[in-house]
């Protein structure tokens, strides 16, 4: 068994976000806040898809055979890695496992407040909401108030696009319910996922919003990197629409979680 297997996940780490496969899939405790007294959730879920749009505030939703990883890695199991990227895999103390704790871990999340770029960001157990403009379409986080803008207008992919933590986007509607968006020009300074798989800047994130129903959403995700993946690595997740929400305030400024060796 490798160092990296999937295991329990630490009660303390879950503090941060991530061991949250009863709040996610129950939301027993929903960082986002019900808008108003009564719910009427199950009239809000049932019906059509609307036509170009994702409007709303969606938390995952995992059927059960997922849950036991989709808080930590993208499928069951791992990836093909290139020797780049088994290298940087075989550096990685993820505190995931229990091998090593918030003190002796090297993940950038936990040891540096980094942010979590993309596709990292679906580990954190928290909604997401989008806005839709003419120009573009706004995925707001409720972790630490990220942000992506996805571009609606016809633009190209970028060639050589300045390198972020969460990467520039592209998008397009094919059909009346799926949002293709394609992002490129990531930093080479996040992680894949909790368990410590590595990325380089010639990582491409392929998304795919499915809207199936009024209520339910499937985003199908693609990773491509030359430099770290031997092949494309691929999974889909499922969220559902929580019309009662209204998304709050989750910071990774140490005011939820203290760290005893915080980086100031």
């Amino acid at each position: 068994m490798s160092k990296h297997s999937i295991g329990p996940i630490l009660a303390l780490v879950a503090v941060l976000s991530y061991s949250c496969a009863l709040c996610a899939q129950k939301a027993a405790q929903p960082s986002a806040r019900p808008a108003g007294e009564g719910n009427g959730e199950n009239e809000a879920l049932s019906g059509p898809a609307p036509a170009h749009d994702l409007t709303g505030v969606w938390m995952m939703h995992s059927p059960p055979s997922m849950r036991r990883f989709t808080n930590f890695t993208f499928t069951k199991d791992e990836p093909e890695l290139t020797p780049w990227g088994q290298e940087k895999y075989h550096e990685a103390k993820p505190s995931n496992g229990g091998q090593y704790t918030l003190a002796t871990t090297n993940d950038p999340v936990l040891t540096r407040c980094d942010p979590p770029g993309v596709p990292r960001v679906y580990f954190h157990p928290y909604p997401f909401e989008f806005v839709s403009t003419p120009k573009y379409i706004l995925m707001l986080y409720e972790y630490d108030h990220w942000l992506r803008r996805f571009y609606i207008d016809g633009r190209p992919i970028p060639t050589d696009p300045d390198l972020s933590w969460m990467g520039t986007s592209v998008a397009h509607w094919e059909g009346d319910t799926t949002l293709a968006v394609d992002t490129v020009g990531f930093n080479d300074k996040t992680w894949l996922d909790r368990l410590g798989h590595a990325h380089s800047d010639q990582l491409h994130v392929s998304e795919r919003f499915h809207r199936v129903d009024k209520g339910h959403l499937e985003v199908g995700i693609t990773m491509t990197d030359p430099k770290a993946l031997a092949k494309p690595w691929s999974t889909t997740f499922y969220y559902e629409l929580r019309p009662n929400w209204e998304m709050q305030e989750i910071s990774c400024s140490g005011d939820y979680l203290q760290f005893s060796n915080f980086e100031k």
